[in-house]
């Protein structure tokens, strides 16, 4: 059995959802840094609370979306 070879969780999928998350915080995080700088208090704290609204944020200044 899986289960009994890996434990709870596979490696890979460790790995995965471990990069996944970094991402994430990453881009929430971009949106705080952003946001402060460009002084848009209403938008950093809108982004810090409902935190999607930072991730797409964050993930657009990437891309240079916004």
């Amino acid at each position: 059995m899986r289960f009994r070879e890996y434990g709870p969780m596979h490696p890979a999928e460790a790995a995965v959802s471990l990069l996944l998350l970094a991402t994430i915080y990453s881009a929430w995080l971009t949106h705080i840094v952003d946001c402060a700088g460009d002084r848009l208090w209403g938008f950093l704290v809108a982004g810090a609370i409902f935190f999607p609204i930072g991730i797409v944020h964050g993930a657009g200044v990437w891309l240079g979306i916004w």
